[in-house]
């Protein structure tokens, strides 16, 4: 009888003092920090200063590998568990595109890696070759409908 005790009080101190029993051990973001939209697949998750970082999908989880600290620095609001953190991880001293989603996959974000072409003298960045590929059918067009979405900064007065 004395473990079941335990366990309630250590929980009645955890609740009390806003501790969780299961902290450090889930990650905080419940959406995709690349496909933004998407829900994360609790099977997926990497790492990042010490903290477990949910993602969709392999394909994100390899992405956030690469540019972790830029795609946190694109979109705090998906990942509270860095809250208050970003001097300590230097996000400060990364620069954003004027770009910050894909003009194909309007919910999934970019990053200085990303596929790019030029248009109108100005580069512009993919989610993926399949997005690009995309662009190209009809190019005009899709920097029209992204323009009016507000997806490209970049070609605003071009």
């Amino acid at each position: 009888m004395k473990a079941p005790k335990c366990i309630l009080l250590a929980g009645i101190f955890c609740a009390c003092w806003g501790f969780s029993l299961a902290q450090g051990v889930a990650q905080a973001n419940a959406k995709c920090p690349i496909m933004t939209d998407g829900d994360v697949d609790p099977e997926e998750t990497v790492e990042f200063a010490g903290l477990k970082v949910g993602v969709c999908c392999g394909k994100c989880g390899k992405l956030w590998a690469k540019n972790a600290a830029y795609y946190l620095k694109a979109a705090p609001e998906l990942l509270p568990q860095f809250k208050g953190m970003e001097g300590s991880l230097g996000l400060d001293k990364i620069v954003l595109l004027p770009q910050t989603f894909c003009p194909m996959k309007t919910k999934n974000l970019i990053c200085p890696d990303s596929p790019s072409c030029d248009y109108r003298g100005v580069k512009v960045y993919f989610f993926d070759q399949k997005a690009l590929e995309k662009w190209k059918l009809d190019e005009a067009g899709n920097a029209r409908r992204a323009l009016a979405a507000g997806i490209l900064p970049q070609l605003v007065g071009r």
